[in-house]
């Protein structure tokens, strides 16, 4: 009898120190994700593995080592701000290879965008999607929009403008205005660094600081302009050439104007 209560107080034992440490069975939850990356599997075979191969490891062009480069970009570990940045902006599927991928009219269904992106995010560990909270940009103070405006004119003023305008780069490039961009799509582009733009991860630049970045961003935008005509806020290179062609250009006009049309004294 002691050797059976023995065994049965070790199967307890066991019993118990299982339960604790054995995984959770299957949710509804995970049921419903599991299904949402399959469904996201099936979209990304048809209109993203032409470029990105089925499994997402991207295609390289043929041609030598030198010479080759990616047809399309392996997308392991990209993340689900990748995807949610890149087709929320109607710039995937590409139209045609092109040195940049321009906005245009988004081509999924948001549902389809959140499938292909938890498609994505499984294959490897990557950024994920901000919070509303990273995203509260209006509960901001002025000394975090301050914040922001100096972390904004020291890294991404070089080719976004001072106040976000956009601007040129080499090779067909160009860095795109921010004007009218959600707040979510300017955040994943500084998570993800789409292109040519370098990546801030939260370790360069906290969650904070984007939201800051943000904050300053769409204030800027929502002021007036106090002095006049703003020509865009292109800098002062455009604003030279404005005065030149159109200013100067005026006056030297409407001087030869005078000059041709002045009274004349015939002498007699």
């Amino acid at each position: 009898m002691a050797l059976l209560a023995l065994l049965a107080l070790a199967l307890l034992l066991t019993g118990a120190a299982y339960a604790t440490v054995a995984p959770e069975t299957a949710t509804a939850e995970s049921a419903s994700s599991v299904s949402e990356v399959e469904a996201g599997r099936q979209l990304f075979v048809v209109g993203c593995a032409s470029c990105h191969g089925l499994n997402a490891q991207g295609i390289t062009t043929a041609g030598d080592e030198d010479e080759a480069g990616n047809y399309g970009p392996s997308l392991i570990g990209v993340g689900a701000a990748a995807v949610g940045f890149q087709m929320e902006t109607g710039r995937m599927p590409m139209a045609q290879t092109a040195p940049q991928a321009p906005r245009k009219h988004v081509e999924y269904t948001q549902d389809e965008i959140n499938q292909i992106a938890a498609y994505v995010a499984s294959l490897a560990p990557g950024p994920a999607r901000p919070s509303d909270e990273e995203l509260n940009w209006q509960s901001v103070d002025k000394e975090g929009i301050s914040e922001g405006g100096e972390f904004f004119r020291t890294n991404c003023t070089a080719c976004h403008n001072s106040v976000g305008a956009g601007g040129a780069l080499p090779s067909g490039r160009y860095a795109p205005t921010l004007k009218g961009v959600d707040a979510i799509h300017i955040y994943e582009a500084m998570l993800t660094g789409p292109q040519q733009m370098p990546v801030f991860s939260d370790e360069v630049l906290t969650p904070e600081d984007k939201r800051n970045i943000i904050a300053y961003v769409k204030t800027v935008q929502q002021q007036g302009n106090d002095g006049g005509l703003g020509g865009g806020g292109l800098g002062p290179v455009a604003d030279g050439l404005f005065i030149w062609l159109i200013g100067i250009g005026g006056l030297v006009g409407f001087s030869v104007w005078i000059g041709m049309h002045g009274t004349r004294s015939k002498k007699r």
